[in-house]
């Protein structure tokens, strides 16, 4: 039997305004964007602030504010237009962002579909009544996941992201029972990439999407 192919999630491509064309052209399966809520903006960014000026990314370290070209939310959902293959990651603990990105959505995309994630799954309440909303929930570290586990026993969910490094065959087998939808990151070598495979996600979370 043929197994179905992998999709791929763009990791981060979506919060700069060439990323997400590039990502789009690509045939990419979704994009995924950063949602910071800050000084009441919607902010499309990976990086965290360090004060009014400053930001910082484990991958990048300190950015000053001026040199960066920040996009916001309605930016990137204008680029985008209708395309269904936008994935929300939603940053912070206060629920606040997620009702002005719920309230966005209703308002500049009406029923488009859209993906939305978060670490705070109380976000994704916001969603709730939103039949075009893929929620997903993401977990980064191993008691995050086990309370996944425990969750997913007594309930389906539209699909969960986890950290590679977390997953074992038994685990996605596991997962998959309760959803169709399973992504592991960061999937960004060959390396990764295979043991993904081996464990029977059905999908990566990857820098490395090629054309085609």
């Amino acid at each position: 039997m043929v197994r179905p192919r992998m999709l791929i999630v763009a990791h981060r491509a979506g919060n700069t305004v060439d990323g997400l064309r590039t990502a789009l052209a690509s045939g990419a399966d979704l994009v995924e964007a950063d949602v910071h809520l800050y000084r009441g903006a919607l902010e499309m960014r990976h990086s965290r602030t360090l004060g009014p000026r400053l930001y910082w990314d484990r991958s990048s370290g300190l950015t000053r504010r001026r040199d960066v070209v920040v996009p916001e939310l309605e930016e990137i959902l204008a680029v985008a237009g209708d395309d269904p293959r936008l994935l929300l990651d939603l940053k912070g603990r206060s629920r606040t962002v997620a009702a002005r990105v719920a309230e966005t959505l209703r308002t500049r995309r009406p029923g488009v579909p859209v993906a939305v994630c978060t670490k705070e799954w109380p976000m994704l309440d916001a969603f709730a009544g939103d039949a075009n909303v893929r929620r997903i929930l993401s977990v980064a570290n191993a008691v995050q996941l086990a309370r996944l586990r425990a969750r997913l026993r007594g309930e389906r969910v539209d699909g969960v992201s986890i950290r590679l490094r977390l997953l074992t065959a038994s685990v996605v087998a596991e997962l998959r029972r309760a959803t169709g939808l399973v992504l592991a990151w960061p999937v960004d070598t060959d390396a990764a990439l295979a043991r993904a495979e081996r464990l029977g996600v059905t999908g990566v979370v990857t820098k490395n999407v090629r054309s085609g």
